[in-house]
């Protein structure tokens, strides 16, 4: 009786050994010394989005440069795949014994950090590029985050789409995400590398997050970098006043005539925007 429990507990042990030693969702590049900042990129990404910032900001910071998981050569993983991501970055804090993070991410990146900044207040700053509070509300009239399925139409359709189809629909997108043609091929590329399940199912938990009413939590600076291409200041205005209206305070700056990739449209002033945030939340 005596051996059989020693197995038990030696099996559990194995187990949670196990299951703790599983790889981080997501590989980090870290650069410079300082105060830490979390790059997120967008969705289908890496980060080498965060290049030329990165370059710049490590000087006097410490800059952890993230890619997810599906992207790039970082390994898939099971969905649900954002809210993994979340929970891992989180346990990456705690385990890195990062104090007051910045976070600045893009898109996909921007929505993981008020994910983040609604449910603890632990961080110094968010920096939001072209990020929404609900993507799906903003493409889907009567938009109900329960109604987001893994198993629809659309996505069997993406999975089931030949590699030239894919393609041609990731040129066509790219097109409309940076007005910069040097750097359409290269988003086009991360696209099409992508996992394809990470690519259609990792988008899904995008649009199924919906953080407009959990933003009125948010204690922590908030300052959100806007395109207005291509439908003008005037609608993207109205489009964040209408998806921020919850949160109890943040500071807007609108990037004219940039499309979605506001860091290939605007490189000069997309930087010393971020730089004279940081510079304002260290008075």
């Amino acid at each position: 009786m005596k051996s059989i429990k020693i197995l038990v507990f030696a099996l559990f042990l194995m187990n949670a050994l196990g299951l703790s030693a599983q790889p981080d969702p997501f590989k980090v590049i870290v650069k410079g010394e300082g105060q830490p900042i979390l790059f997120f990129p967008g969705f289908a990404c890496t980060g080498d989005v965060w290049d030329d910032v990165a370059k710049e900001l490590s000087k006097n910071y410490e800059c952890h440069i993230f890619t997810f998981a599906g992207f790039g050569d970082v390994a898939p993983i099971e969905k649900p795949w954002l809210p993994k991501i979340k929970e891992s970055v989180k346990r990456y804090i705690t385990e890195k014994n990062l104090d007051d993070p910045i976070v600045i991410g893009h898109s996909l990146g921007g929505a993981l950090g008020l994910w983040l900044a609604s449910e603890d207040a632990e961080y110094k700053q968010i920096i939001v590029v072209d990020a929404l509070a609900s993507t799906g509300a903003l493409m889907m009239p009567n938009f109900k985050s329960e109604n987001m399925m893994y198993d629809s139409p659309y996505n069997q359709q993406l999975l089931q789409m030949n590699e030239d189809s894919f393609e041609k629909m990731a040129i066509q997108m790219a097109s409309g995400m940076s007005l910069n043609k040097d750097k359409q091929e290269q988003i086009k590329d991360w696209m099409v590398h992508a996992d394809r399940e990470t690519y259609v199912y990792g988008y899904t938990d995008l649009l199924k997050l919906d953080l407009r009413k959990d933003i009125a939590n948010i204690t922590t600076p908030v300052t959100i970098l806007a395109a207005t291409h291509p439908y003008g200041k005037e609608m993207a205005e109205s489009t964040y006043a209408n998806q921020y209206k919850n949160l109890p305070s943040y500071k807007i700056e609108f990037a004219e005539g940039a499309a979605h990739f506001i860091m290939y449209d605007k490189p000069e002033w997309f930087l010393n925007k971020i730089l004279e945030q940081l510079e304002v939340n260290e008075q």
